[in-house]
């Protein structure tokens, strides 16, 4: 059967307010985490956010939380090599995961990331979905389509986010779209619904926190 994977629209005042509500209060950075022995307690949900180097996923996640400086973007690619946890109120953790796809990392570093990310991935049961993004200047890339393979066989669903969105011009973002749509196709984890974002210009943040606020 063929999946659309169709962009997820607006939400209803009521679903908007619930999203608003969730990150309303302090986000706070709890513990970065460089082996599964240093986990939280899993006493609430958490969502975690994926990406490759430069993506934007640090600018993603201070739009989600109305902060400025709560995941600090780096110049320097790779740098942030731990799972970071933050709670959001009190019944969410956001999970900022290390990045990946990095050409000037250390194969033990990276085999390293490897292995604790699916050892996070595999055995985290309050996780409730993971959050891929892809810039939406180029698609979605080979690391992209790894780290995708990853969550299928984990059995994490996850989620595209498309970041960067006004960064291209529209027809250029309606050609991505299609890409992206082509190469989730493939991927029996993946949830039909992709997330347009800009944290500059805050396009989707409202939706995505009302996405995050339903589920359960």
């Amino acid at each position: 059967m063929q999946v659309n994977f169709k962009l997820a629209e607006e939400p209803d005042p009521q679903t908007a307010e619930k999203g608003r509500l969730l990150f309303a209060g302090e986000t706070v950075f709890v513990k970065g985490v460089v082996a599964m022995s240093g986990l939280p307690d899993p006493d609430r949900m958490e969502v975690c956010f994926a990406g490759r180097s430069n993506v934007g996923k640090s600018s993603l996640i201070n739009a989600l939380t109305g902060t400025k400086a709560l995941a600090r973007a780096s110049n320097t690619p790779g740098r942030t090599q731990e799972i970071n946890f933050f709670t959001a109120g009190d019944e969410l953790y956001l999970v900022d995961l290390p990045g990946y796809g990095y050409a000037n990392a250390p194969l033990q570093v990276v085999e390293k990331w490897q292995r604790l990310l699916k050892q996070y991935l595999g055995g985290r049961q309050t996780l409730r979905r993971a959050f891929v993004l892809v810039d939406a200047r180029h698609g979605i890339k080979k690391v992209d389509d790894e780290i995708m393979s990853l969550l299928d066989s984990s059995a994490v669903t996850f989620q595209v986010i498309l970041t960067k969105a006004d960064k291209v011009k529209e027809a250029e973002r309606t050609a991505i779209i299609e890409q992206v749509r082509g190469a989730l196709a493939k991927h029996p984890a993946a949830y039909p619904e992709i997330v347009v974002t800009s944290s500059e210009k805050g396009w989707g943040i409202p939706t995505l926190r009302a996405l995050i606020s339903t589920l359960e």
